[in-house]
């Protein structure tokens, strides 16, 4: 094929004039053998009717057998590509359109931090060093559907405060970009797809922990922004939950040291909130919200509640420690970064500033990952702690057993004054300690 075409472009009969007049380049050349079929469509609207079988390949009728059938087949491509490029463009665009729609609804990068909350309690309520991935990532899965319907709905009931609000003025419902029986459709399809792989894949207890925060996220705070400002405290309960969620999950129960971590979620929202509060106080004001920091003009509240839920936060790492969840070396890392941040706090109580309300804000930010990494490095598994616990026992078990050694000697001696020269069986001193388990001597009388 190559040969033949050199031969006739290497034709003297053959019109060059033609090829130019037609602004046939080396790009559209390609197009003749199927490397850019976008740009087929240009030899389409040539305005020579008579020509237009020589300009899509660009050469004449003087042809090969082999070039003849490439140009049968190629004259249906545009055909073909001019049918399926608009739809298929189209579709990609609506594609696109709605996956950013989807996350901005389902506030994605939140999910994901509950996700990652979800998931360290997994891991620290999974028994003994091994974790079982695939209950970990149906568990995860599981949350960031549950996660996505509650922030899903959340959007659907505030529309009307966020179109007030500049941070939240862009979202897909206020700016008109999804509509709401839409959003709706997608809240309920991926918050009953959540809850169902939480019930079969982890167990009920896990999936009534979901739908519960779900209520309480979409049905129960949501509202109460508009009512009260102890909104706040009952969102810190919501984003409790979740690695409670994940410990349930993994060990079927609820115990006394699953309690860390949804207690330092539950203290570390508050300043993280009171910071983001007292910066966004003109635009919660302009929303309708009901928040804490609108009802204190001065920010000294504020800032005394963001700095007293800091203090919370230095027993948890004791705690971790004295119930068996970490070993010793987090309680002085947690209470390094409690106390970094607790600083910050109190330098916002003493400057109540913008600029130390965003660093305040910031160090919140990081504080969460580091305290969550912090519990998996130093996890103590259930076989370490069988190991502590069964050194201790057989420490405890030797006492006894050294004490009555030492008791039988000084009866063996009490023994041996009482009874003076009177002689014993020589089975009598074999039978002796130290073989206490062997059968009692039976001595003999002279």
């Amino acid at each position: 094929m190559w040969r033949n075409t050199c031969k006739l472009l290497s034709n003297p009969n053959y019109n060059h004039n033609h090829l130019k007049s037609s602004n046939y380049s080396s790009s559209n050349f390609n197009v003749v053998f199927g490397w850019a079929p976008s740009l087929v469509t240009h030899y389409r609207s040539s305005p020579s009717p008579s020509t237009s079988g020589s300009l899509k390949l660009g050469i004449s009728s003087h042809k090969s057998d082999g070039i003849r059938s490439f140009s049968s087949s190629s004259a249906a491509g545009p055909a073909v590509v001019d049918h399926l490029s608009p739809s298929l463009a189209s579709a990609v665009q609506l594609g696109r359109h709605y996956t950013r729609c989807y996350w901005e609804l389902s506030k994605a990068r939140l999910s994901m931090l509950v996700v990652a909350t979800s998931g360290t309690g997994y891991v620290l309520g999974s028994a003994g060093s091994a974790v079982d991935l695939a209950g970990l990532c149906w568990t995860c899965a599981g949350t960031m559907m549950v996660a996505s319907s509650a922030n899903s709905l959340n959007q659907v009931f505030e529309k009307n405060n966020d179109a007030k609000m500049k941070r939240t003025r862009l979202r897909p419902l206020p700016s008109r970009r999804m509509t709401i029986p839409h959003a709706l459709t997608w809240a309920s399809s991926v918050g009953v797809a959540g809850t169902a792989i939480l019930a079969c894949k982890a167990n009920m207890l896990a999936a009534g922990l979901g739908v519960s925060n779900l209520i309480l996220y979409a049905f129960v705070y949501t509202p109460l922004k508009q009512i009260h400002p102890v909104n706040t405290w009952v969102g810190a309960v919501v984003g409790a939950i979740p690695p409670l969620l994940g410990w349930a999950a993994a060990s079927g129960e609820v115990s006394l040291n699953s309690m860390i971590l949804p207690a330092a979620l539950y203290f570390w929202q508050i300043p993280h909130f009171m910071a983001l509060a007292y910066l966004c106080r003109s635009d919660y004001a302009a929303g309708g919200f009901k928040m804490f920091s609108l009802a204190d003009a001065s920010g000294r509240r504020t800032a005394a509640v963001a700095l007293r839920n800091c203090l919370y936060l230095v027993p948890l790492g004791f705690l971790a420690c004295d119930w068996g969840v970490t070993s010793s070396w987090f309680c002085l890392e947690s209470s390094l970064i409690t106390l970094a941040i607790s600083a910050l706090a109190f330098s916002f109580y003493l400057n109540r500033t913008t600029q130390n309300a965003r660093r305040m804000f910031h160090a919140s930010l990081l504080y969460l990952p580091v305290f969550m990494s912090g519990l998996l490095f130093h996890r103590v598994s259930d076989n370490q702690q069988c190991l502590s616990e069964d050194s201790l026992g057989r420490i405890t078990e030797l006492e006894p057993v050294v004490q009555g050694r030492e008791n039988l000697k000084h009866g063996n001696q009490e023994t041996h004054s009482a009874i003076g020269k009177q002689a014993r069986a020589p089975v009598a001193y074999a039978s002796a300690a130290p073989f206490p388990f062997l059968p009692a001597p039976s001595y003999t009388t002279s």
